[in-house]
């Protein structure tokens, strides 16, 4: 097959467009041994919530794993291959017990670690299960949510901790899950592509955020430590609203708060979600998330508090197909991508920038494990890192001509992100 389509430039010329490429596989293959599989793998991933563990087992699909997880009656949180290795059992059956988990078919009892502890009925001088152990992944919780390393042993960082989880005046609580049933990238790149906000999620749809989002912005894309930004600066009348939503590679969003309407003047203000983008396989992708809540006023809304709420435009308003055809969100608008997004379908304009810069940075992180070095924004440093994602609103009234302003409202979005990015503002 073709990498890459023709461009159609014939009218009724579907027939010279028959061919589908392949998909980018080194983007979009995360399985074990795969390139962008072995990227993923050098980060702490988030699996699953901590209130999810209770006293049965919980199957998983991780990077096209399968796994399950669970918490013993010692509290402490096993992430293990699902497959007992004595006759293949699924452990999702399994006895939780006081140390570890146990197979219902023959007994085997696995720590937490994959130490084999027992092997019932094997004869008492047997040294096999001195000898074997069973896959297991470290885990880490963290404020509601585990937590596990799957790359090798030897290349594990530290748990990362980032500055917008202990801003000042604000909790962290655990979110919503979603399950998209298609590719982790075109997800994740959604974060990337601020016109969208104002087309799907304002003007076809209805304002599902404010009204304000209905405003084209003007754009531009800049690197971070962390990852990247976008830049998204509307005039408000006699003020510039400023929005900056953040990828941390890999697969960690930051969102500003889509209640802003740009109306009141504001200095930095962080974001409302980070969320993880989590690929289950090739196909199947879920998103898992901490919301930032204020608690020195009312600034965030009460739905947004409630852990049951969950962020519009995420999910089918309803199963009715009619319904989402009607009103897309999100979810049809990356899912009918098909199942792997086709990259050589695609024709990119001057608003897909940051698209384009996002894959260059997966593309980056790949090679750089693929070479032997740590990805650029995998840290090993234990204090917080920086982050960048936040809206400010800046008085600033129109000046000259409409090209004179839009250049002004440019400059005003690149200095704030810049000045940022030097002087980062959650940082103690």
């Amino acid at each position: 097959m073709a990498t890459r389509a023709p461009f159609l430039s014939t009218r009724y010329g579907g027939y010279y467009h028959r061919e589908i490429p392949q998909e980018d596989a080194e983007l979009t293959r995360i399985g074990p041994g795969t390139p962008c599989g072995e990227y993923l793998r050098r980060f702490w991933q988030p699996v699953t919530f901590s209130d999810d563990l209770k006293d049965l087992p919980v199957a998983l699909k991780i990077l096209g794993e399968e796994l399950v997880a669970f918490r013993d009656f010692s509290d402490r949180i096993g992430l293990v291959e699902a497959h007992c290795p004595h006759r293949g059992t699924s452990l999702e059956f399994g006895l939780v017990s006081e140390k570890g988990i146990r197979c219902c078919y023959h007994g085997w009892l696995f720590d937490v670690d994959g130490t084999i502890l027992e092997t019932p009925g094997e004869p008492e001088d047997s040294t096999l299960k001195d000898r074997l152990c069973h896959g297991a992944y470290p885990t880490h919780e963290y404020n509601g949510i585990v937590f596990a390393y799957m790359g090798p042993p030897d290349q594990m960082p530290p748990f990362p901790l980032f500055d917008s989880y202990e801003r000042e005046g604000y909790r962290m609580i655990p979110g919503k899950k979603y399950d998209y049933p298609c590719n982790w990238l075109q997800i994740l790149e959604n974060a990337m592509d601020p016109v969208h906000t104002s087309f799907l999620h304002t003007i076809v749809s209805g304002s599902q955020f404010t009204e304000e989002f209905g405003v084209i912005p003007e754009l531009d894309f800049i690197e971070t430590p962390a990852g990247m930004i976008y830049i998204a600066t509307r005039r408000m009348g006699d003020n510039v609203w400023v929005r900056m939503v953040e990828n941390i590679m890999p697969n960690l969003q930051q969102v500003a708060p889509i209640w802003e309407t740009g109306q009141d003047p504001h200095e930095f203000d962080g974001p409302m979600m980070s969320r993880w983008i989590v690929p289950q396989d090739d196909t199947h992708t879920m998103l898992l998330e901490f919301r930032h809540i204020s608690v020195t006023d009312e600034s965030t809304p009460a739905w947004w508090a409630d852990r049951e709420q969950m962020l519009p435009a995420q999910l089918p308003i309803t199963e009715n197909l009619e319904d989402q055809q009607r009103q897309p969100s999100d979810y049809e608008a990356q899912v009918s991508q098909r199942p792997i997004a086709i990259h050589g379908m695609e024709h990119l304009g001057a608003t897909d920038r940051g698209i384009t810069m996002f894959r260059k940075l997966v593309k980056n992180g790949i090679q750089a494990v693929q070479e032997g070095r740590d990805p650029d924004a995998l840290s090993r440093d234990e204090k917080p890192q920086s982050t960048y994602c936040n809206d400010t609103v800046v008085y600033s009234p129109a000046v000259g001509s409409a090209e004179e302003d839009i250049k002004s409202i440019r400059d005003i979005g690149r200095k704030l992100a810049e000045d940022y990015i030097s002087n980062p503002p959650l940082a103690k």
